[in-house]
């Protein structure tokens, strides 16, 4: 790749709510996945790809990511912040943010979702994108689950012109683009991306998004049931971090196939199977869960599909 290196936004501002109730404790990007919050692995990531001049921007339980983060030396990375108050969404939150990644429109950054979990080769997807001359290019794979994920069209000769079910590819989370591609927007004014300045752009230009198609990986975290079963899954391959910092489980306790978070403490009797509990959760004597998703109850509200048991805030995965 042509020095300079790239300056990289992470996009970890978002509120989460798929994964709630989890995301009433963390910011979605601070979730661990078998113990390592994400967004730690997404930095990693960019790290390892010589990627290290990043952008962080924050929203929904700012501390909880600055926590983790700091100011990026931990990870060999400098890191600043760009807050967003209200949150402005995937084009205004790149916006907002172009003052601490360039003073030039024609600058190239690359832009990351703060929960992707991929080993899309960035060398790679930056040389498609200068070659091509497009004004953005996205990191795409087949769409393992066209039920499920949204689609992305894609022509014969690798020029984005739509989103959709119909679409065979699936955006994984990596983007190249142009700096004046957000220039044009209002600071401060929330805007998204694929459902309204993309399409904007391709309007204007059919060849004005470029697809970087490989066959990376991709794992999912948009519910709490992805959560677990991704931390399940890393646990076998990597070394198993599913019982957090200052855990307390009682020697009668059963806990298979779960996740705990920090301060997490299982009384005695208690039995948890598949289930994935959130920071500073006390689960009673002889309780039983199977499938869910646990937190405190605190005063949060009863959003649909969950419930209050006792001191505890559950939703079934």
């Amino acid at each position: 790749m042509t020095e300079p290196r790239l300056r990289a936004l992470v996009l970890t501002a978002g509120l989460g709510t798929r994964l709630r109730p989890l995301t009433y404790l963390r910011a979605k990007a601070a979730v661990p996945i078998n113990g390592e919050p994400l967004v730690g692995r997404a930095i990693r990531s960019l790290v390892d790809g010589g990627i290290r001049d990043l952008v962080l921007n924050l929203h929904h339980h700012p501390a909880t990511i600055a926590a983790v983060v700091g100011d990026g030396s931990g990870y060999g990375a400098r890191v600043r912040y760009s807050w967003e108050q209200p949150v402005l969404g995937s084009a205004g939150g790149p916006r907002h943010a172009l003052p601490l990644l360039t003073t030039d429109e024609d600058d190239d950054f690359l832009i990351v979702n703060g929960d992707t979990l991929t080993n899309v080769d960035i060398d790679a997807l930056v040389s498609r994108h200068r070659s091509s001359g497009a004004l953005v290019t996205m990191a795409l794979i087949e769409n393992p689950r066209p039920d499920h994920y949204g689609g992305v069209v894609v022509t014969a000769d690798g020029w984005i012109t739509g989103f959709g079910r119909a679409g065979r590819y699936h955006f994984i989370g990596l983007q190249v683009a142009k700096a004046r591609v957000f220039a044009s927007l209002q600071d401060g004014v929330p805007a998204e991306s694929v459902n309204m300045l993309y399409p904007q752009l391709i309007t204007a230009n059919p060849r004005a998004i470029a697809a970087h198609i490989s066959d990376a990986s991709f794992l999912d975290i948009g519910t709490p049931r992805d959560c677990l079963e991704t931390s399940l899954a890393l646990a076998e391959k990597e070394s198993p971090r599913l019982i957090g910092a200052r855990a307390k489980i009682h020697p009668s306790a059963g806990v298979l196939r779960s996740a705990l978070w920090d301060d997490v403490t299982v009384g005695a009797g208690a039995r948890l199977e598949n289930c994935i509990v959130g920071d500073g959760t006390l689960i009673p004597e002889g309780a039983v869960f199977e499938r869910c998703a646990i937190i405190p109850a605190d005063s949060h509200s009863v959003a649909p599909g969950e419930r209050i048991e006792g001191t505890l805030l559950v939703r079934e995965l």
